[in-house]
């Protein structure tokens, strides 16, 4: 069965390197890493087709804005006849550390207006979820400034692990293998920072 991957994030190019766009910035990642057809317009949005691990994977970038992003997804899973649990969301989170990375089945959109407007269309929140940490600014008030800002030259190095690491082991996402996925990212991202120590 066709999966769908969906990085959520805003498609205006100067909002490209925001702390919003993780989500596009880690299917991008995954697309360039295992080979996939080039992007192409399609159900409101950029879908690139490719298998990994033996499985059929269609990324999805919705061009409607965080906002409706579901619409996108919606139009891509009627066409394709998918279940809700087909379909895996890769967002930022601001309740994960930078560098950090969860997977989940279901659960809240937590104010994500992306994860909300999935929710709204699918008609139901069962679907997977990539939570790929960006870190709180700390209060409130300052949120929405801080996921529409550009990630810092800082976090240039553990974006970059980041990335890396879903990207090699998508095969285990793929495959249904969640936990190992997981892991498989933490290992790599501890191995990067160990090799990052000055001696």
């Amino acid at each position: 069965m066709t999966k769908l991957w969906v990085g959520l994030g805003n498609p205006e190019p100067g909002m490209a390197l925001n702390r919003h766009n993780i989500g596009f910035m880690a299917v991008d990642a995954i697309v360039s890493r295992h080979g996939f057809q080039p992007w192409r317009k399609r159900f409101r949005g950029l879908i690139a087709e490719g298998a990994i691990a033996g499985e059929k994977i269609l990324a999805l970038k919705p061009l409607t804005y965080m906002n409706a992003s579901g619409e996108s997804v919606q139009e891509a899973a009627a066409f394709y006849k998918l279940p809700v649990d087909a379909i895996t969301a890769f967002h930022d989170e601001l309740d994960l550390m930078p560098g950090k990375m969860r997977v989940k089945k279901g659960g809240g959109a937590a104010g994500h207006n992306g994860l909300r407007s999935m929710d709204r269309m699918l008609g139901s929140p069962d679907y997977w979820r990539v939570r790929l940490g960006i870190g709180h600014p700390g209060s409130k008030d300052r949120v929405l400034s801080y996921v529409l800002g550009n990630f810092a030259r800082d976090d240039q190095d553990w974006l970059t692990t980041l990335l890396g690491a879903v990207a090699d082991a998508a095969d285990l996402l793929a495959l249904g293998k969640p936990e190992d996925f997981m892991t498989k990212v933490a290992l790599r991202r501890a191995e990067d920072k160990r090799e990052a120590r000055p001696i």
